[in-house]
């Protein structure tokens, strides 16, 4: 049995571990997010969008944001002329956004860029790694979680 010591120790290069590897793919998205022009923001709600079942506010609850913040976000890719918007159809009092052709070839561009990084990086590791990975940062997550009081925890 490792010592106490040693397990601290362990302990410790898993968390430094961790803030590298989300550093990592912060910069990452970053980076993809830069080269066509956006920001990580401004791609969550061009994402969002394209689901077709964007609503504002419930964006910004979700991402824990302000409503004047998403409503920042959205009249950036409007200036860029990403998306248009209109009043809704079916509720005058909402607000339709739908993808400009722009808009759906930089969101195009993104996940294939996305993409070939998942070919790339990913999909070149054992598959029994990425199944340890999984399990175990979902465990991690749980924990994390539940410390917080976000979520019960199970195991």
């Amino acid at each position: 049995m490792a010592s106490k010591a040693a397990q601290v120790a362990s302990i410790h290069a898993a968390i430094a571990c961790l803030r590298r590897l989300t550093d990592a793919f912060t910069r990452r998205r970053r980076e993809l997010a830069t080269s066509v022009a956006l920001t990580e923001g401004e791609w969550g709600v061009l994402e969002e969008i394209a689901t077709q079942h964007f609503m504002p506010s419930m964006f910004a609850r979700h991402r824990a944001s302000s409503a004047a913040a998403v409503s920042k976000t959205l009249r950036q890719i409007l200036d860029k002329g990403l998306v248009t918007v209109a009043s809704s159809k079916s509720d005058g009092r909402q607000r339709d956004y739908v993808l400009t052709a722009k808009g759906k070839r930089v969101l195009a561009t993104l996940r294939e860029e996305r993409e070939l990084a998942i070919e790339k990086i990913w999909a070149t590791l054992p598959p029994a790694a990425i199944e340890a990975f999984v399990t175990f940062g979902n465990q991690l997550a749980g924990r994390l979680e539940h410390y917080g009081g976000q979520t019960p925890h199970k195991e």
